[in-house]
């Protein structure tokens, strides 16, 4: 019988092998550490949500279909986890509505969530949300704490899109479904108190990568531009051996198997992965609105959002970027029991409002 582990190497080594851009993969056979290659630790209190995480079984992605795969817990589990051992509430803050809706996608229609801010008179300026999980994971109710938190600091209606998922629907369908979500916007929103003049994009790791791909397919097609960008921890190219990579390779939650694992379910073949529209470092990024990049320290895809703020920089596009140290990937949402993420979300906000104004 071939051992568990080993069949996860092997995995990996077929799916690096996929793709001439990616390295070979080590597998890390007694599953994912919480401390990265490089050996920094995370904050405190980001450590106990790892910790948490893991106590609730969490096993690693490149092990598992994604079927089995999308039952694992996820980072908003372990902060449910640690609210809990706090004696503290798991329902959200109250000070933001929801309203489930259906919108146009790619090939139809598609699910999405309203968050309205509470006390706010409209028309509400408008941000189309998408959320992380490799374009294979998560839903609008794993990224919710996100979407609120946008909410509430951008005073802002956020429509939070639940684009298809691969590899059911493999690339570009998110891709597809993020810009019939844009172009939705842009003609409904008036009909939810929302103001169709004042539209921006946003997303989390694939979500980022959908945010400021979904900018530049509107500028393609003309359509009206985006007021702001924001785009937490992009996925912005498909190397993974960069130094980040390396420093990560064994980071949680995510990290270079993961990662890896991700593309292989997602893309059809080897050009998919090498797509601008996935590699963004690699498209042409002139004439984009303004761009806010928020990252993570302990994060495989550190340096590839680095290289994309000097790429948007060098096309002349406004960036503002923000590192956040001693905090892992998917921290953003967790404001209820991380620091550092509320710090980013009133970043984010700010940002977002600024541009409302223009």
């Amino acid at each position: 019988m071939t051992k568990p582990w080993l069949s996860a190497c092997l995995t990996l080594t077929a799916v690096a092998a996929s793709f001439p851009t990616m390295l070979a993969i080590a597998a890390e056979p007694e599953g994912q550490r919480e401390i990265p290659a490089s050996g920094k630790a995370l904050d405190a209190d980001n450590q106990a949500v790892i910790d948490a995480v893991k106590g609730l079984g969490q096993r690693p992605y490149h092990s598992l279909s994604p079927t089995e795969a999308r039952l694992q817990p996820s980072f908003a589990d372990g902060v449910k986890v640690v609210l809990e051992k706090q004696g503290r509430s798991t329902v959200p803050p109250a000070g933001v509505t929801t309203q489930n809706i259906q919108i146009e996608g790619g090939a139809g229609m598609i699910p999405a969530r309203l968050y309205r801010p509470e006390g706010v008179a409209g028309p509400l300026p408008v941000i189309v949300y998408f959320h992380g999980g490799g374009w294979v994971l998560a839903t609008v109710d794993t990224y919710d704490a996100s979407a609120r938190g946008l909410a509430r600091e951008a005073k802002a209606l956020v429509v939070s899109v639940e684009y298809r998922k691969a590899p059911e629907d493999k690339f570009p369908s998110q891709h597809d479904d993020a810009f019939a979500a844009y172009r939705w916007a842009l003609t409904r929103v008036a009909a939810f108190n929302g103001d169709p003049r004042r539209v921006a994009l946003a997303g989390e790791s694939a979500g980022g990568n959908l945010a400021i791909a979904t900018a530049i397919a509107a500028r393609d097609a003309r359509l009206q531009k985006p007021s702001h960008v924001l785009a937490v921890y992009p996925i912005a190219g498909s190397d993974l051996n960069t130094p980040s990579y390396q420093r990560n390779a064994n980071a949680m939650p995510l990290n270079r198997a993961a990662m890896a694992w991700f593309l292989h379910h997602d893309t059809r073949g080897p050009a998919d992965a090498v797509d601008p529209r996935i590699n963004l470092i690699a498209a042409d990024l002139r004439g984009l609105p303004p761009v806010t990049i928020i990252q993570a320290s302990v994060d495989p895809l550190t340096s590839e959002g680095q290289v994309l703020a000097d790429r948007l920089r060098a096309a002349r596009v406004p960036v503002t970027t923000r590192l956040f140290e001693g905090v892992s990937h998917e921290f953003f949402g967790a404001d209820a029991v991380l620091r550092k993420a509320g710090e980013a979300q009133r970043l984010a906000g700010a940002q977002l409002r600024a541009s409302f104004k223009k």
